[in-house]
């Protein structure tokens, strides 16, 4: 079955650095987009980015120019690098696909950035 696997949260400093890391499974990798979400709490689930097979990149705002969206389709892994991290990108991360026209979100790994 679809899975999706997320690791690599933790705590971290404000202007400090993380890479979240999504293994996938049970689908074929390379003929999907993968997506990074995130949510803090009491707010509404948000795309932070997003990469296409061919491997063009899109970003939220408020992100670009600070994290990088990556995959490696011989590992089945895509990857979020976050640079200069802030209080306010604090929320559990999500990776994500549609496989087969349905959504697939893994567990979620926890980031929190604070002093």
């Amino acid at each position: 079955q679809v899975q999706l696997v997320e690791s690599g949260g933790g705590l971290v400093q404000p202007g400090g650095s993380l890479t979240l890391s999504c293994a996938a499974s049970g689908f074929i990798f390379s003929d999907y987009g993968m997506n990074w979400y995130r949510q803090a709490p009491g707010m509404q689930r948000e795309l932070v980015a997003g990469i296409s097979t061919l491997g063009s990149t899109n970003y939220a705002g408020s992100v670009k120019g600070r994290f990088t969206i990556s995959r490696d389709n011989g590992k089945k892994s895509a990857y979020l690098q976050m640079n200069n991290l802030k209080p306010e990108d604090t929320a559990v991360y999500y990776c994500n696909c549609n496989v087969r026209g349905l959504p697939r979100w893994g567990q979620g790994t926890q980031v929190t950035v604070s002093s």
